[in-house]
């Protein structure tokens, strides 16, 4: 059982090791979904993400001898950090084995704290399974990322930060993968207040634990397809089920179009890169029924690659209609391109790219190709600008998003 006193002796443990990540008033998501919202930002905690609590606590939890085995663990990042960085502050080896899919920024910062790394399997769930295949043949101690009560402990923690800092606390989003997380806040969240409503966010394309909830037992999912690479489970945590059974009221999933729309949004008012796992929390927030509630939306982590933010950035743009591309076919003769370009600017359109294709038509004379990216407003902009193009005598086709970098 987890009691509120091996919470407040992991709330000590971690005490001068974490960092207290205080909460931040969202104007503009209050705004959006008519709650008080406040973001726990756990993607500043000390290695990136909240995954350093469970990770340090259990750590401390094993006996000498077996540290002295080495450690070992699977993790698509955020826990692979926790534990190489634990492992460094005890002095002990560790070996981590994570997804092929982990990008490469993890990947190097668990590296970089001193960890072995080795990839192996497409998701999580493959790399779990060779971990403890490892860890049975070479007698190393294995610390799962999330099916562990000391684990469920440490994370758990947050939830004391948060009534801390917003003791009326009405509503705690909380991103769901295995189930570590979830099961720790929501315990003690519901020891410190039997009345605060807990909602467990899962992606749509890996909701193992929602299914679970379900059938009243952990299920596994044929397969776990999402961007939120940090929660794509196929089976999440027996050993934490019935207590995100028990404690989390509700689950909602999240569509992968709705975390890069998430991501704009934290990026833009908040300047914070959060992780499309930590993102779901944040996607959640307009699909809240409640009104005037005070809502804690936990970003549960960061840990980003610098290609993975381009792609979001670049999406989100696109879905929003702030960029497009129009495709028109122009009289081979001088001005013409002029023209086009007049009319984009006095529409007050930025263009990004033109792609001049006279080789379009074999009579160049009849009619080439010009495509022009731009940067607009919205998707009303959009539309002035091409119904500019239209009255001007253009025939202007959109094409195809997928194609506006290529």
């Amino acid at each position: 059982m987890l009691t509120l006193d091996q919470f407040k002796e992991a709330r000590g443990v971690l005490q001068g090791v974490i960092s207290q990540t205080n909460l931040v008033y969202s104007r503009y998501f209050s705004q959006l979904c008519g709650n008080q919202v406040y973001l726990k930002p756990e993607n500043m905690q000390v290695t990136g993400a909240y995954k350093i609590r469970g990770a340090y606590y259990k750590t401390t939890k094993l006996t000498e001898e077996q540290k002295g085995h080495g450690l070992i663990t699977a993790s698509a990042g955020n826990h692979a950090q926790g534990v190489a960085y634990a492992a460094k502050v005890a002095g002990v080896k560790a070996t981590v084995v994570m997804p092929t899919t982990t990008p490469l920024m993890k990947v190097n910062h668990t590296k970089e704290y001193g960890a072995e790394v080795i990839l192996h399997g497409a998701v999580f769930d493959d790399a779990a399974d060779y971990a403890v295949k490892l860890a049975e043949k070479n007698g190393m101690t294995y610390i799962p990322p999330f099916n562990d009560l000391d684990i469920a402990c440490g994370q758990g923690t947050i939830a004391y930060e948060i009534f801390q800092s917003l003791p009326d606390v009405d509503v705690i989003l909380v991103p769901v993968g295995g189930g570590g997380l979830a099961a720790g806040v929501s315990t003690l969240a519901k020891l410190l207040n039997p009345h605060v409503r807990i909602i467990g966010v899962e992606p749509a394309g890996a909701a193992s634990m929602k299914a679970s909830v379900e059938a009243g037992h952990v299920v596994s999912l044929p397969s776990a397809v999402t961007i939120a690479d940090g929660v794509a489970v196929r089976t999440p945590g027996d050993v934490v089920f019935p207590y995100v059974q028990q404690n989390v009221d509700e689950f909602l999933t999240i569509e992968d179009d709705e975390l890069v729309e998430a991501f704009l949004d934290i990026m833009e008012n908040h300047k914070m890169v959060v992780e499309n796992a930590g993102l779901l929390s944040v996607a959640a927030l307009k699909q809240l029924n409640d009104q005037g509630k005070n809502v804690v939306s936990i970003l549960s982590g960061g840990n980003m690659d610098v290609i993975t933010m381009s792609s979001l950035v670049q999406h989100g743009l696109i879905s929003r209609g702030r960029v497009f591309t129009f495709s028109v076919m122009l009289p081979d003769r001088p001005g013409e391109l002029l023209h086009v370009a007049e009319i984009v600017a006095r529409e007050n359109g930025n263009i990004i790219k033109l792609d001049h294709n006279q080789f379009v038509n074999i009579n160049r004379q009849s009619k080439v190709e010009l495509r022009v990216t731009l940067e607009a407003f919205g998707h009303e902009h959009k539309e002035a600008i091409l119904e500019a193009m239209r009255k001007e005598g253009y025939h202007a086709c959109l094409v195809d998003s997928k194609n506006i970098y290529n």
